[in-house]
């Protein structure tokens, strides 16, 4: 009568030190001006930079990249959205498409060893070098997941979260378009993912129970 509720994995969010640690933990992956190295530099900086499920990252064509943004081709709703990039991850990415166009033929962003589009069983091991050179690794002693790349994402964009109700309802709205959920509700999972995010609700709760449920 009453299905279980799915367990959720408590999430790594990543510092901004442990952010950076990771990207110059490429050059451990092989030669520093190789494409190998400017393909893992380039690949988890735009994660970093837009929160992309990894799926979405690795579907990236060439032709994807348009001057307004990404577009992300039907994703895990069936849904295309175009994802805007900051002006640094703009630049970024042109540097590195500048060098992979030079090398190679296929129509995928992203490329991997052999010349064909890069793939989750590449990426993985690439990670995994990562963090053990950046000596990046949960207080329980685990492994972080690339996934938590985008609760990052999604954690850092609450806390930037302007105040208001109304505000923070339509920056709640799009947030959930830009991450390519399916409803709001998926995004205010998130709410719960840093004691940050936790003690601010419960700072507004406690002002609003004070001013006599007012706000």
């Amino acid at each position: 009568m009453f299905p279980a509720v799915p367990r959720q994995l408590v999430p790594h969010i990543y510092t901004d030190d442990e952010a950076r640690r990771l990207l110059a933990a490429t050059t451990a992956l092989g030669p520093p001006e190789s494409m190998r190295v400017l393909t893992a530099q380039s690949f988890f900086a735009l994660m970093f930079a837009t929160g992309l499920r990894i799926s979405e990252a690795l579907a990236l064509d060439l032709d994807d990249v348009k001057p307004e943004g990404l577009l992300i081709r039907q994703t895990k709703f069936k849904k295309t959205r175009l994802v805007p990039l900051h002006e640094t991850a703009r630049q970024g990415l042109a540097r590195y498409i500048e060098r992979r166009r030079a090398a190679k033929t296929t129509p995928s962003l992203f490329v991997g060893f052999r010349g064909g589009r890069l793939a989750h069983n590449s990426v993985r091991p690439m990670f995994k070098k990562m963090l053990e050179v950046a000596d990046v690794k949960k207080a329980n002693g685990r492994a972080p997941r690339i996934h938590d790349i985008r609760h990052t994402f999604a954690v850092r964009a609450l806390e930037a979260c302007p105040e208001g109700r109304e505000r923070v309802t339509q920056h709640m709205l799009a947030l959930t378009t830009y991450l390519g959920h399916s409803h709001v509700t998926d995004t205010y999972w998130y709410l719960q993912a840093t004691p940050r995010l936790m003690r601010g609700i419960a700072d507004r709760v406690r002002e609003s129970l004070g001013n006599g449920g007012a706000r």
